[in-house]
């Protein structure tokens, strides 16, 4: 285990860490985002360790029954022996215990495996979860980034919407007061005929009320 990976476990001791490929909202994580080619193999790794303890425990549990049918069926055989001594069921009887020897053999063969396996799947869960973690926590610094990025341009275009509306409503005042200068010198009738001319329309009633509105606020 490199130094990196070392210096999380004393924070860790006594943490329950789910298998990961067993664990439905470990896989969610990536529907938000891709895993690294660290995460694949890792991913393939473990899932060959669970498989292989999988079948290491059946099989462990399939001889151990083995056995057991077997030494119940010395016993009768040996007690059979004791009262009718045959040829047959002494060559039974031998056969049954040359399996149980096999039996013996295999579980000692298993006994290595039983102990280490879990370690490695733990091991291997361990570097799982840490891959996991650098690309969440990657993909959530990049997050924060565009958000503050963003963050800024919203403030920024709010300060630059408050300077439009402010511009809007002193052009609007302006208007406003061209008209009614024009129409204390001219008179309305012959403004109506210069506004059909130059395609302008007065001011609206929404329009007024933002003159309105912006005086309130000078006030």
């Amino acid at each position: 285990m490199s130094r990196k990976e070392d210096v999380f476990i004393p924070a860790l001791k006594d943490k329950k860490i789910p298998l990961l490929t067993l664990d439905n909202t470990w896989h969610r994580l990536f529907t938000q985002t891709d895993p690294s080619p660290e995460i694949l193999k890792l991913s393939e790794e473990l899932n060959e360790l669970l498989k292989k303890q999988g079948k290491l425990n059946n099989d462990t549990k399939d001889i151990k029954a083995l056995k057991k049918r077997l030494m119940a069926e010395i016993v009768e055989q040996m007690d059979a022996l004791n009262e009718n001594p045959s040829k047959a069921l002494e060559k039974k009887l031998n056969e049954n215990k040359r399996l149980i020897e096999e039996c013996n053999e295999k579980l000692e063969e298993f006994g290595d495996d039983i102990y280490d396996i879990p370690k490695q799947i733990n091991d291997v869960n361990y570097k799982l979860m840490l891959a996991t973690m650098e690309v969440c926590y990657e993909q959530i610094q990049d997050n924060n980034a565009d958000i503050e990025e963003i963050s800024e341009w919203v403030n920024d275009m709010r300060v630059e919407l408050k300077k439009k509306v402010v511009i809007k409503q002193q052009k609007l005042k302006k208007n406003q007061n061209f008209y009614t200068y024009m129409h204390d010198i001219f008179g309305a009738d012959v403004i109506n005929i210069f506004d059909l001319k130059y395609g302008v329309e007065p001011l609206t009633e929404q329009e007024t009320k933002e003159i309105g509105q912006d005086k309130k606020d000078e006030n």
